[in-house]
């Protein structure tokens, strides 16, 4: 069983052991953030380096209404 190290901009964001690999464009879930799979690298060592982007997250923002005040 290969080790699976997931890499963002040069830090890794989980490790894991995992029987296979996830593949290159695969959209896969990780600590409950969508990210898709950009690269797949595989060393001597018993070791994947799976590089993913994550999508970006957009929040909501109520429109301001100038009659309500701050609290």
């Amino acid at each position: 069983m290969p080790v699976v190290q997931f890499v963002e901009n040069n830090t890794v964001v989980l490790t894991q052991l995992l029987e296979q690999p996830p593949s290159e464009n695969e959209n896969i879930k990780i600590k409950g953030r969508k990210a898709k799979v950009s690269n797949v690298k595989f060393t001597d060592d018993n070791v994947v380096y799976v590089y993913v982007i994550f999508d970006k997250v957009i929040k909501n923002n109520p429109a301001n209404d100038p009659k309500k005040k701050k609290r």
